[in-house]
C-alpha cells in the first residue's frame, strides 16, 4: 500500500471523522440542482471536449472520499488531478470556483426564504432575547421595568466599521454577476410567476451563469484604495441605504403596537456607519492624503444623492391639501425663508404644488439637498443638522394638522436616514502606526536623525491637513477619529496632537480629533489601564472630554494578540483586558466604547457576533458596540437586505441585553467561579503554542506547508501582506495572511491550536462540561473552535504538511488537531462536529467535497512550483501560478473567508 493510501485509511473513530450529516431542505436542494445544472450546461456548451466529464469525475470521487474515508477515492482523485493538462486543470478550477459562488447563493436564498417564513410567526413570548430587538426589550423590561428599558433603548448604539482588509477574494465583476443571479433566483420564489415568466427567468439565469463562467476570476492587478471605496459603496447602494431604516421601522412598529404610524417614533436611529477604507494607512503606502479626501467626497456624493432621492419621493407623495392639513405658522415661516433663498425656484415648486404647503416645502428641501451635493453655496445646507431641523418643522406641522400617518411614514424614514448617515454616509477613521508618528516628529526636529523614515514626513503632515479639509467640507463627524496602531504609551497619543498642530500651524487651526489607542499585542493589552491613566493627563484629551461628555473609545486588536500567544490565551487576555478597561472607565467617570477589531476568521475574533457580545465582561458593552466588518464579511452580512436586517437585529438585541442585570451577574459569577480553570487553560495553551511557533525554523516551514508566499501574488487588496521583512520573521507577517494561509491548507490552526493540550491538562470532563453550561465565554470559545475544526480536513491537511521536511512540526499539528477534536466532542457531548449546528453543518456538508477537489488542484500547483528537481520555463511557471491563484480564490469562496 502506498503512503497516500495509508494516510487515507486512518482509523475513522468519532474523534477523527468529519462533520455531522444534516438533511438538506428540498427547496434548497432544488436551487442547488438548478444552478448546478445550468453550470453543467454551460460547461458542455463551452466547447472544451471532455471538460464537463472531467469535472463530474473529480466531483464524484471527492464525494466518495468523504462518504467512505476508508476507500481509495481520494488517492484516485489525486491521480486524476495529476493527469490534467495545465489548461484542463485551470478550467476545472474555474468550474469549481463558479460552483461555490452558485452554492453560496442557493444557501443564502434558503436563509432568506426561512427568515421570510418565520417573520411574525414566532410569538414574542417564545422568542429568545437574542432573536430581535423587540424580544430583547421585552426581556429587559421584565428585569428593570419598561421605563428604564426605554431609557436604555434610547442610548443604544451599534457602530459597524467597514474595512478593506482582507478584501473579498471575488472580483467586483464576479460579485456583480453573483448579485444578478441572486436576484433572478429570488424571483423564482414569487408564487405569481406563470410558466412563461419562469421560462424567461430560466433563460436569464443561464445567460448570467454563462457570463460568470466567461468572466476572468483573477484581477489583472491589485485594486487601488479608491477601487475598494467603490466596492464598499456598491454594498451601500445594494442594501445599506435601506436596511438600517428597515430595522428601525420594525422595532418601532412593535413598540407602538396598534398605534404604529399614529404617534411619535420610539425607535432611535441606533446605527452609525464607520469606515477605514481610504483612511487606514498603517502599512499601506497607497492610502495617501489625497485618497482620504477623495474617499470622503465619494461617500458624501453617494449619501447626498440618496437623501435627495428619498426627499423627492417623500415630497411628491405628500399631496395633502391645505384645507385638510392646515400648515402651521412654523411651516409658513420656513416657506418664507425658502422663498428668500431663491424666489424663482420657490415659484416653480409652488406652481407644481398648488394649495399643498407641506409638499412644496419638502420639495424645496429636496432642491437644497441637491444644491448641497453640487456645492452651490447660495442654496446648500450648512450641515445635516440644518436639514434635520427643516424636516422637524414639516413633521410637527403635519402632526398639528392631524395628519399623523403622513408625519410618521416616509418622512420619518427620511429623518432616520439623515440621523444615521448625515452628509458623510460613513465616519472616516484614519489609522497609522505609532512608530510613524515618532519618526516624523524626530525627522522634523532633526532630519539627519531619521535618514529613511517609513513614511515621508510631508505625507504624514498632509494627512492632518486632509482631515481638516474633510471636516470643513463635510462636517466634524465625517472624519474625527484617529487610531494609533501599536499604542504602547500615552506619548504615542500625544504625538498625534503635536503633529496636527505642526501640520496646521496651531492648536486652534488643527482639526477636531478623537485619538483612539489600539492595543494589539498581549503585553499591550496587559498595560492598557496604565496607559489610559496617563492619557487622561494630556491637555488635548481633557479638553475633548469636556466637549464630548467624557466619551472615550479604546480599540482592542484580536488578530495580533492571537498570533502573539495563540487563540486560547488571546481570548482570555482580551476578556481580562476588557474587564480592566471597563473598571478603569467606571473609576474615572468615562462613557466608554470598546472598539473590537475582529476579522472573519475565528483566529481573528470571528464567529457569531451576538454570542460574543453576550459573553463580554460586566459594564464593558454598556449599550455601545463597535466592531470592524472586514472583507467578505461585509457582503455576507450586508449584501442581502433580509440577511442584513436579521444581523442588525441580532447584534442590537445582544448589545441591549449585555447590560441586563441577569447577563452581567451571570458573566461575573462565571468568571469568578472558573478563574482557576481560565488560568490553567491560559498557561498550558500558550506553552503549547510557543512550542510550535518558536521552534527553530518554524517560519520557513510555515511558508513551505501553506501557500503563504503565494498569497502575496493574489490581487485582492491594496494593502501589502507583509510590513517589509522576509518570511524568516513571523513578527512582521500580517495577521490576515497568517490566517488565510492556514485556512487554505485546510488546517485552520489559528482557530484552535493549543486548546486540546490545555483541556487534556485539566482532564476533568465534569468540570469542563459544567463550565460549558455555565460560563458564556468558555461556551462561545468551544463552539467557535468546533466550527473551525469542522472546516479543517485532516486528510487534506496531512498532504499540505508533507510539503515541508519537518515531520516533528507536522506531528505537533496533527496530534493537537486530534486532541482538540476529541475534547471538544466530549465536552459538547456530540458524536460528530457541528451536530448541534444545523445551518452551518449543512453548509460545510454541501461544500467540503468540492473544496477538497480544489485543494488537490492547489497541492498539484504547489508541488510543481516547489519541485527543485524540475526546471520550469516561464510559461510553465505562469500556468502553475495562475492555477494556484484560481484555487486560492475558489477555496476562499468555498470556506467563505480570506482570514
Amino acid at each position: 500500500m502506498s503512503d497516500a493510501s495509508r494516510r487515507d485509511t486512518l482509523p475513522a473513530d468519532r474523534h477523527t471523522r468529519g462533520a455531522a450529516k444534516h438533511e438538506i431542505p428540498e427547496a434548497m436542494r432544488k436551487d442547488v440542482r438548478l444552478l448546478g445544472g445550468l453550470l453543467g450546461q454551460v460547461l458542455t456548451e463551452y466547447g472544451s471536449a471532455g471538460l464537463f466529464e472531467d469535472v463530474e469525475a473529480l466531483r464524484e470521487l471527492a464525494i466518495s472520499a468523504l462518504e467512505d474515508p476508508g476507500s481509495d477515492a481520494l488517492a484516485r482523485a489525486e491521480e486524476l488531478v495529476d493527469s490534467f493538462s495545465a489548461e484542463r486543470a485551470e478550467e476545472v478550477a474555474r468550474a469549481f470556483a463558479c460552483y461555490f459562488h452558485l452554492t453560496n447563493l442557493a444557501e443564502e436564498q434558503h436563509r432568506v426564504r426561512t427568515l421570510r417564513a418565520r417573520d411574525g410567526d414566532v410569538p414574542l413570548a417564545e422568542q429568545r432575547a437574542s432573536d430581535s430587538v423587540a424580544a430583547a426589550f421585552s426581556h429587559l423590561a421584565e428585569e428593570v421595568g419598561r421605563e428604564e428599558a426605554a431609557r436604555r433603548l434610547a442610548r443604544l448604539e451599534f457602530h459597524p466599521v467597514l474595512t478593506a482588509h482582507p478584501t473579498e477574494a471575488r472580483r467586483n465583476a464576479v460579485a456583480a454577476a453573483v448579485r444578478r443571479i441572486g436576484t433572478l433566483l429570488d424571483q423564482r420564489d414569487d408564487p405569481r410567476l406563470g410558466r412563461g415568466a419562469l421560462e424567461e427567468n430560466h433563460r436569464e439565469l443561464l445567460e448570467e451563469v454563462d457570463n460568470m463562467w466567461r468572466t476572468a476570476q483573477l484581477r489583472p492587478s491589485n485594486p487601488s484604495p479608491l477601487d475598494e471605496v467603490r466596492t464598499s459603496l456598491a454594498v451601500f447602494d445594494a442594501s445599506l441605504v435601506d436596511v438600517f431604516v428597515a430595522s428601525y421601522r420594525r422595532l418601532d412598529d412593535w413598540l407602538q403596537g396598534d398605534e404604529r404610524g399614529l404617534r411619535a417614533v420610539k425607535a432611535p436611529a441606533f446605527v452609525r456607519l464607520g469606515t477605514w477604507i481610504g483612511g487606514d494607512r498603517d502599512g499601506n503606502p497607497n492610502v495617501t492624503a489625497s485618497v482620504t479626501r477623495q474617499a470622503a467626497a465619494q461617500s458624501a456624493e453617494r449619501i447626498l444623492t440618496a437623501l435627495e432621492a428619498a426627499a423627492r419621493r417623500a415630497g411628491l407623495g405628500l399631496t395633502l391639501d391645505d384645507r385638510f392639513a392646515e400648515p402651521s405658522p412654523a411651516l409658513q415661516s420656513l416657506w418664507a425663508r425658502q422663498r428668500q433663498l431663491d424666489r424663482e425656484l420657490a415659484d416653480q415648486v409652488a406652481a407644481h404644488s398648488p394649495g399643498e404647503s407641506h409638499r412644496r416645502v419638502l420639495l424645496f428641501v429636496t432642491e437644497r439637498i441637491a444644491a448641497t451635493r453640487r456645492r452651490d453655496a447660495d442654496l446648500s445646507y450648512p450641515d445635516a443638522a440644518a436639514l434635520r431641523a427643516d424636516l422637524a418643522v414639516v413633521q410637527e406641522s403635519l402632526v398639528q394638522a392631524g395628519a399623523a400617518r403622513a408625519a410618521h411614514g416616509s418622512l420619518q424614514d427620511l429623518i432616520w436616514l439623515v440621523e444615521t448617515f448625515g452628509f458623510h454616509l460613513s465616519e472616516m477613521e484614519v489609522r497609522q502606526h505609532s512608530k510613524v508618528h515618532g519618526q516624523t516628529l524626530a525627522w522634523l526636529d532633526d532630519p539627519d536623525s531619521v535618514p529613511s523614515p517609513a513614511v515621508p514626513p510631508e505625507e504624514v503632515l498632509e494627512t492632518f491637513r486632509a482631515v481638516a479639509a474633510v471636516q470643513e467640507r463635510h462636517g466634524v463627524d465625517a472624519c474625527r477619529r484617529y487610531i494609533v496602531s501599536f499604542t504602547q504609551s500615552a506619548q504615542n497619543l500625544a504625538d498625534v496632537y503635536t503633529l496636527a498642530e505642526r501640520a496646521l500651524g496651531s492648536a486652534d487651526a488643527a482639526p477636531v480629533l478623537d485619538v483612539i489607542p489600539l492595543f494589539e499585542t498581549f503585553d499591550d493589552l496587559q498595560a492598557a489601564p496604565a496607559i489610559l491613566d496617563e492619557m487622561l493627563a494630556l491637555e488635548p484629551v481633557r479638553r475633548r472630554l469636556e466637549q464630548t461628555g467624557r466619551r472615550v473609545e479604546v480599540m482592542l486588536g484580536y488578530s495580533d494578540s492571537a498570533k502573539d500567544v495563540g487563540p486560547v490565551s488571546a481570548t482570555l487576555a482580551l476578556y481580562e483586558a476588557q474587564a480592566r478597561i471597563a473598571a478603569w472607565a467606571r473609576e474615572n467617570d468615562i462613557a466608554l466604547t470598546q472598539f473590537h477589531g475582529r476579522g472573519g476568521a475565528l483566529g481573528r475574533g470571528g464567529g457569531p457576533a451576538n454570542r460574543a457580545i453576550m459573553a463580554q465582561p460586566p459594564h464593558s458593552v454598556d449599550l455601545r458596540f463597535k466592531v470592524t466588518e472586514q472583507g467578505e464579511v461585509i457582503s455576507a452580512r450586508y449584501g442581502n437586505p433580509d440577511i442584513a436586517v436579521r444581523h442588525i437585529e441580532q447584534v442590537a438585541a445582544a448589545t441591549l441585553m449585555a447590560s441586563a442585570p441577569s447577563t452581567e451577574r451571570r458573566n461575573s459569577q462565571a468568571a469568578e467561579r472558573y478563574k482557576d480553570l481560565a488560568s490553567r487553560l491560559d498557561a498550558v495553551s500558550r506553552e503549547r503554542f510557543f512550542e510550535l511557533i518558536r521552534a527553530d525554523g518554524f517560519a520557513p516551514w510555515f511558508a513551505e506547508v501553506t501557500p503563504q508566499e503565494e498569497i502575496g501574488l493574489l490581487a485582492i487588496g491594496s494593502r501589502p501582506s507583509r510590513r517589509g521583512l522576509s518570511v524568516e520573521s513571523l513578527e512582521d507577517l500580517r495577521a490576515i495572511p497568517w490566517n488565510f494561509a492556514w485556512t487554505q491548507a485546510r488546517i485552520n490552526l489559528t482557530g484552535w491550536f493549543g486548546l486540546g493540550s490545555a483541556l487534556e491538562a485539566v482532564g476533568d470532563l465534569d468540570l469542563l462540561r459544567r463550565a460549558y453550561a455555565e460560563w458564556p465565554l468558555f461556551a462561545t470559545m468551544i463552539d467557535n473552535v468546533e466550527m473551525s475544526l469542522a472546516k479543517t480536513d485532516r486528510r487534506i491537511a496531512v498532504r499540505y504538511l508533507e510539503l515541508g521536511d519537518r515531520t516533528d512540526l507536522a506531528e505537533k499539528v496533527v496530534t493537537e488537531l486530534d486532541l482538540t477534536t476529541r475534547w471538544v466532542l466530549d465536552i459538547t457531548g456530540h458524536e460528530r462536529l457541528l451536530e448541534g449546528h444545523r445551518v452551518l453543518g449543512r453548509a460545510v456538508q454541501l461544500r467540503n467535497p468540492y473544496v477538497d477537489a480544489l485543494s488537490l488542484l492547489q497541492l498539484r500547483a504547489l508541488r510543481t512550483l516547489r519541485d527543485s528537481s524540475r526546471e520550469l520555463d516561464a510559461r510553465e511557471v505562469e500556468d502553475q501560478q495562475r492555477l494556484l491563484l484560481l484555487t486560492l480564490k475558489g477555496v476562499a469562496a468555498g470556506l467563505q473567508n480570506t482570514g
